[in-house]
């Protein structure tokens, strides 16, 4: 129990990345989301606001989750749900 507690904070943890999601621009779903939340809307824009471009597009779909997840998260925070 006190090992998967350990574990527990270090991935909740933001200073850490949580997860890999492009691996050819070495972008975490962080700062995926820190693009998200500072105007990007579109994969495109995530790479513009991370200084990167699209390589080989494995990660789009990942990508979109996410910028289709982060609204949702936001309105729920405005709304206080």
């Amino acid at each position: 129990m006190e090992l998967r507690t350990s574990i527990n904070r270090i991935v909740l943890n933001e200073r850490f990345p949580r997860m890999y999601v492009c691996l050819c621009n070495g972008l975490t779903d962080s700062q995926i989301r820190g693009a998200i939340a500072s105007g990007a809307s579109r994969p495109k824009e995530v790479y513009a606001a991370c200084g990167c471009n699209a390589q080989c597009g494995c990660c789009t779909g990942t990508m979109l989750t996410i910028l289709r997840d982060q609204p949702a998260q936001s309105t729920q925070a405005a709304s206080g749900n």
